[in-house]
């Protein structure tokens, strides 16, 4: 009998419970290759997009003309999110000064929130469906071993029932229920896998992040020509910043 009759056979010889637990398992089977494929999709294309503007942005001749590139053309990825968003800032606050509450304190230190946030935001990001994938990877083999237990239950019950109780008559409803056990390890391995290849690239991608973060903040407070009006901080504040700021 091949998989696909055990199943069938399984499946038809199951109660409510059974085949509740067995549709639970191919929706978590179906949620974790989604998210599997989409993060591997979002990883390359960051990845391809990443190289290609920090060839663009180490290669320029000022960060005037980066602000022009990012001007005309911005992808999704986080390092031309971070840049952008970091040249803007350093922008508004010398043109318009210390007006609201988020703009309050030095350059410098509206610089490092205006960091941070993006950060923040890119970390977000990276972590969609992370918890998903963590949540099937965990509890998919326990949801494999109560629909076994039950298979087996609900077999024992059957035979008993009969009244037949030799090894023919058990090993073939049993072996069946085993089906669960099995089909929960199949949904769990992927996405233990997924998740643990995810946090590690996560994890690698934020430490450039991070050390980008703190050379563009050097750019930005060190004389780049960016503005006319030069951003005012002293050595001990920058090196203050870059050292706690962006973390």
């Amino acid at each position: 009998m091949t998989f696909n009759q055990n199943i069938s056979h399984f499946l038809s010889q199951s109660d409510g419970v059974g085949q509740a637990l067995f549709t639970l398992l191919l929706v978590m089977s179906i949620s974790s290759w989604y998210f599997i494929v989409i993060k591997a999709w979002q990883g390359m294309s960051n990845r391809r997009q990443t190289r290609r503007f920090l060839d663009q942005f180490w290669n320029a001749a000022s960060l005037d003309e980066v602000a022009q590139q990012l001007h005309q053309h911005r992808d999704d990825e986080p390092f031309s999110h971070l840049t952008y968003h970091a040249i803007n800032a350093t922008r508004h606050h010398a043109l318009h000064g210390v007006q609201r509450l988020q703009e309050t304190g030095s350059a410098g230190e509206f610089l490092t929130r205006a960091i941070r946030r993006v950060i923040d935001e890119e970390t977000a990001k990276l972590e969609w469906g992370l918890t998903a994938l963590a949540s099937i990877a965990s509890t998919s083999p326990f949801v494999g071993l109560f629909g076994t237990v039950w298979g087996v239950y609900h077999a024992l019950l059957g035979i008993g029932q009969s009244g037949q109780g030799s090894l023919e008559q058990i090993a073939g409803p049993v072996g069946e229920a085993l089906i669960m056990t099995g089909l929960g390890l199949a949904v769990a391995i992927p996405a233990v896998l997924a998740y643990n290849d995810c946090v590690r690239s996560n994890r690698l991608l934020l430490a450039q992040l991070d050390a980008f973060a703190h050379d563009l903040f050097a750019f930005l407070t060190t004389g780049s020509a960016i503005i006319a009006s030069q951003v005012d901080a002293t050595a001990s504040q920058k090196l203050t910043l870059i050292n706690t700021g962006v973390k």
